[in-house]
C-alpha cells in the first residue's frame, strides 16, 4: 500500500467538503473513504450527500452547491459540452468504478418472450427481438434507464440493436432515478432496464425481473463512473482536490487488501445514510463477479485513462451529431486527463 498521507502535501485550502453521490455500489470509494478516516487523514472533513437523480446532482454541482461528485463517466464531458444546459466546464480526476451495469426484464416479459442471461447477450435482445416480430400488436415494452448521456442508455441501445429492435422505434424509452427502478418494474410501470448495482440484482433476488445481459458483456471494462468537479473549481483549490484524490486512492488501497475490508465496506453501504437495504441481499461488497464484474478498487482504477473513454465518446458523437454539431476532441482529453491524479500521487 502506498504511502499517500498528508505530511508531505500542501495543506487543503478547504477543510469542509459536501460530496453529492446516488445510492449505488459504486459510489463505495467515497464512503469507504469517510467512514474509515482516509478523508480526515487527509485534512478533509467531509459531508456525502445523497441525491436521487443525475440531474439534480449535476445542477448542484454547476451551481457550486456540492463540491464534486459521484458521476456518470459521460456526465462531464456531456457538462462541459452543454448538451442539456449551459456549458459548465466539468473535470473527471478519477475513476471511480469499471462495470457494474445490468439489464434486467420483467419476470413476465422473460416468461413470454424467452429472453435470458447467456455468455453472448445477443441471445436475450434476439429472444426479445423475435417476440416482438411474432406480436406486432403487442404494447411495446416500456424500458428506463437513468440519464440521457449515461452509459446504461447507450448500453441499452446497443443490446436492443442486437435484437433488431431501434430504441426510438420498437420500445418506449424513459429516464428513471435509479432507486425508483425496482419499485417501477414491481408496479407495472416499466417492463425493464438497465441501471447499475445494486438495483439489477435485486430486482431478481426479489423475484420481480431477471437479469438478461450486463453492461460488461457489452462493453468490456468500460469505465461507468467518475469524480466529476467543475474545472473552477480545481483550478481554485488544487491541494484539496490533491487531497480528495489520496484519500480516494488510499480507500481503494485498503478495500484490495483483504476480504474482511470488502465485507466491511458492504456493512458501510448499508447504513441508511447511504444505500440501506437496498443491498441487504448481498453479502460482500460485489467486485469482479461474472455476469457483471463490477471493477471498483485495485489495480490503478482510478487514474483516468481517455483511450479507455473511446466507446463512450462515440455513442456521445452520435448524439451530438443528430443535433449538427461535432464532439471536441480537445474537451475531451482535458476532461479525462490524469494530470490532477498525477499530482496528487506524485506520479
Amino acid at each position: 500500500m502506498r504511502d499517500t498521507t498528508m505530511s508531505s502535501a500542501a495543506t487543503p485550502e478547504l477543510e469542509h467538503l459536501t460530496l453529492g453521490f446516488i445510492p449505488l455500489v459504486d459510489a463505495v470509494l467515497l464512503i469507504v473513504a469517510r467512514e474509515q478516516g482516509f478523508f480526515t487523514g487527509q485534512g478533509l472533513e467531509v459531508t456525502l450527500s445523497r441525491e436521487n437523480a443525475w440531474s439534480t446532482l449535476r445542477d448542484k454541482v454547476a451551481a457550486g452547491l456540492l463540491d464534486g461528485a459521484h458521476m456518470l463517466a459521460p456526465l462531464p464531458l456531456a457538462m462541459s459540452l452543454g448538451m442539456e444546459r449551459a456549458p459548465c466546464d466539468t473535470l473527471a480526476p478519477a475513476t471511480l468504478s469499471h462495470n457494474g451495469n445490468t439489464l434486467v426484464l420483467s419476470w413476465w416479459l422473460c416468461e413470454r418472450s424467452g429472453a435470458a442471461l447467456g455468455d453472448d447477450p445477443a441471445h436475450s435482445a434476439r429472444a426479445l427481438g423475435e417476440w416482438r416480430a411474432r406480436h406486432p400488436d403487442a404494447a411495446r415494452p416500456r424500458l428506463a434507464m437513468v440519464y440521457p448521456f449515461s452509459c446504461q442508455h447507450f448500453l441499452l441501445r446497443e443490446w436492443l440493436a442486437l435484437g433488431g429492435l431501434a430504441a426510438d422505434r420498437d420500445v418506449d424509452l424513459i429516464a428513471l432515478p435509479p432507486p425508483r427502478m425496482v419499485a417501477a418494474l414491481r408496479e407495472g410501470q416499466i417492463d425493464g432496464f438497465c441501471v447499475g448495482e445494486p438495483w439489477g440484482s435485486l430486482a431478481e433476488h426479489e423475484g420481480v425481473g431477471r437479469l438478461v445481459a450486463s453492461g460488461a458483456q457489452l462493453w468490456a471494462d468500460h469505465p461507468e463512473k467518475v469524480l466529476g468537479v467543475t474545472r473552477s473549481w480545481a483550478r481554485r483549490y488544487p491541494a484539496t482536490l490533491g487531497a480528495l484524490l489520496r484519500a480516494l486512492n488510499n480507500a481503494s488501497d485498503w478495500l484490495a487488501e483483504r476480504p474482511e475490508h470488502r465485507r466491511q465496506a458492504r456493512d458501510w453501504l448499508a447504513l441508511p445514510p447511504y444505500l440501506d437495504r437496498s443491498v441487504s441481499h448481498l453479502d460482500s461488497l460485489p467486485a469482479g463477479q461474472a455476469p457483471i464484474r463490477q471493477r471498483l478498487y485495485g489495480d490503478d482504477l482510478l487514474r483516468p485513462d481517455v483511450e479507455a473513454m473511446g466507446r463512450i465518446a462515440e455513442a456521445l458523437q452520435r448524439q451530438l451529431h443528430a443535433r449538427g454539431r461535432s464532439l471536441d476532441i480537445r474537451t475531451l482529453h482535458e476532461c479525462h486527463a490524469p494530470v490532477h491524479y498525477d499530482a496528487a500521487l506524485h506520479q
